[in-house]
């Protein structure tokens, strides 16, 4: 790790984080204290949300040395938060932390312990700075909530660490503070991560090529090669070759030919950059694809894409950790441990080499090509959000990035992925790409928080595995059944396996994959018949499960159904935000109300509707849980059972 960052344990074994000789001190130029209700309540969820296994890094702090103390350039608002946190739990700190000029803020700071005790004939109630003494307040009351269970949070909060960052000397510090507070930007993570891997190099030109590579990488708009710019296009012509659509290299010294002889803008900024009077961020515009202008969104953010690639590295090489028992990555994909995931691998991690700690270097260049050519495989096979022109309406998209015109007038363009063998027509493309849109936005829709995309990891696995082979051939025709595979998986582990005796009674706990997996096999079939009824059917976030029949009938109205309201045949899955009107109607009553949200929801909640009908003197609703129910349920569930080969 870089000389100027120093991992901070907010406590441990010699004391907690303000045991120091040197004083922190938050200039004049900051604003007063001013964390409420919703910062510090959020502070120790995430201190509770902390697993026994690791370290939990959870934020920075920017200092300057400055005669022999720390002045605090930014995160002073967690900085004092923390250190009212320690003093509410009881931790003695030494009196490190002040506030230049404000001397209501030091003395609320050295009386803390009477404000807690509430002694107030002993303090000067007129001198108590408010925005303190309410952050006091705040935290002490979350402290002594019924629920709150002491042991098990100083246990976790021994796990916090922040990352104390010094400013280069003779910086700006106004101009920087100006900068960070008009910008919002802050030291993150994957800036901690950056600095440190290249910290692994020895030689300034080979971190300038890493910065360079790792620069257009994080920028997760558009496509990696637009992110690559130097005159007359030579870089991003020597990494993706004439038609900006091949491979990145797999070799350090081609990175090194490429691009350390060329100037080449990047999209990271320094510190020097930032405190320039005339720095500005230059908007991007987007791509033209025909006539029609287009901007594209990625489905996870830049240091989720990191550990996803760390996962790729691992898969590659056959890293394994250094203690048999032991994980070398965690399951979940979390971006508080980004840090703790990559030391992990760093100084556990064996090959069939020897330990990556015994050679950083090579692990440096190693894993800064695999983010590069992983990037490339994910913006081509992986997919996007989609926004033509101005419009606010997006779609799924699965597009690779090509080139028109000639030397200085190349300019890009999109079209689909290609998933043909070679003399293929284009129109089995359009058709395959179509259904890999289906099937990925069947399993994005299901997993909506960005720690369980485990189905993008097995992918980009597959896309690079031994020298990414499988999209140098014709395997690549099957990627949509490779993504398939993964919602199969899902469907038998998290349903058929946990329902037993034929009974398939979930209720809302049935997994969102079920009914998004089966709206895409019924989709498919549709597509193969003659009716051709589903062909608007596009997936959605859709996030609710939801009785059909409902478990509480609107009182007095209609009967209630114990004993098979819960049945996978009554259950459909909707937008949240229509779930409160929904629950209590009889099924006739969602089906007259709701008909704009039926005919584009869920294929099987489509089927429902068109199912609830009266039958002779049978009302609707007693016609639906005395027979038809059952019959649909049946239905749906021979079609996941044959998609899963379950008997």
């Amino acid at each position: 790790m870089s000389k100027l960052v120093t991992e901070l344990h907010i406590i441990g074994e010699n004391g907690n984080m303000f045991d120091t000789d040197m004083e922190y001190i938050i200039p004049l130029y900051q604003r007063a204290y001013a964390w409420e209700d919703k910062q510090l309540t959020q502070l120790i969820e995430d201190i509770n949300d902390v697993a026994e296994d690791s370290n939990y890094y959870i934020g920075s702090l920017i200092v300057s040395k400055q005669f022999g103390r720390y002045e605090v350039v930014d995160g002073q608002q967690r900085l004092t938060s923390l250190y009212l946190l320690l003093n509410c739990l009881g931790i003695k700190t030494k009196p490190t932390l002040t506030f230049a000029c404000r001397e209501k803020s030091n003395y609320t700071l050295r009386n803390i312990e009477e404000l807690l005790l509430e002694n107030r004939s002993k303090i000067d109630m007129d001198r108590i700075e408010p925005g303190i003494q309410r952050g006091i307040r705040i935290l002490s009351h979350e402290l002594t909530k019924d629920h709150f269970d002491r042991e098990s949070f100083m246990e976790k909060l021994a796990k916090i660490i922040v990352y104390r960052i010094e400013v280069p000397e003779n910086t700006d510090l106004n101009r920087y503070y100006e900068i960070m507070n008009t910008r919002g930007e802050q030291l993150e993570q994957h800036d901690i991560l950056k600095a440190t891997l290249m910290s692994y190099l020895s030689d300034d030109s080979e971190k300038g090529l890493f910065a360079k590579i790792w620069d257009a990488c994080s920028d997760m708009t558009g496509y990696v090669q637009m992110h690559f710019i130097s005159k007359n296009n030579a870089v991003r012509e020597a990494i993706f070759g004439s038609e900006w659509n091949s491979m990145p290299p797999n070799s350090w010294q081609k990175y090194k030919k490429a691009i350390s002889g060329t100037t080449q803008e990047t999209t990271g900024h320094k510190i020097c950059d930032l405190i320039e009077k005339n720095f500005k961020v230059e908007d991007d515009e987007g791509y033209v694809d025909g006539d029609v202008r287009v901007r594209f969104e990625s489905v996870i953010e830049f240091p989720y894409f990191l550990l996803h690639t760390l996962k790729v590295y691992v898969s590659l090489y056959g890293v394994t950790h250094e203690i048999a028992t032991s994980k070398i990555v965690d399951e979940l994909l979390d971006d508080k441990k980004l840090l703790d995931a990559f030391n992990r691998v760093v100084s556990c991690g064996i090959t069939d080499t020897g330990r990556i700690a015994d050679s950083k270097e090579d692990f440096a260049r190693g894993f800064i090509i695999c983010l590069l050519r992983t990037r490339y495989l994910f913006d081509k096979y992986i997919i996007k959000r989609e926004y033509a022109n101005d419009s606010a309406d997006g779609e799924w998209s699965l597009k690779s990035l090509y080139v028109s015109g000639q030397q200085s007038k190349k300019k890009a363009y999109y079209g689909n992925s290609e998933f043909t063998r070679s003399g293929e027509w284009p129109r089995t493309n359009d058709w395959r790409t179509k259904t890999n849109i289906m099937m990925q936005s069947a399993l994005r829709v299901s997993y909506t928080s960005p720690k369980v995309m485990h189905w993008i990891t097995k992918l980009l696995i597959w896309l690079s595995e031994a020298d990414c082979k499988n999209i140098k051939n014709d395997a690549i025709t099957k990627f949509d059944k490779v993504a398939e595979n993964i919602a199969i998986d899902a469907v038998r582990e998290n349903f058929f396996q946990v329902c037993s005796n034929g009974v398939y009674a979930m209720g809302v706990n049935t997994p969102h994959i079920v009914f998004n997996y089966l709206d895409y096999l019924l989709w498919n079939d549709d597509r193969n018949g003659k009716k051709k009824k589903y062909s608007d059917f596009v997936f959605e976030f859709r996030n609710s499960v939801e009785h059909w029949y409902p478990q509480n009938p609107s009182e007095g109205t209609f009967e209630q159904w114990k004993d098979c309201v819960d049945q996978f045949g009554n259950l459909c899955i909707i937008q949240r935000n229509v779930n409160s009107k929904f629950s209590n109607m009889s099924p006739e009553a969602k089906k007259s109300t709701f008909k704009d949200m039926i005919v584009k929801g869920s294929i099987k909640l489509r089927i429902m509707s068109e199912l609830t009908e009266k039958n002779g003197d049978k009302p609707a609703s007693l016609y639906w849980k005395e027979r038809a129910y059952k019959a649909h349920e049946e239905e749906m569930l021979g079609h996941l059972k044959k998609a899963c080969n379950i008997e």
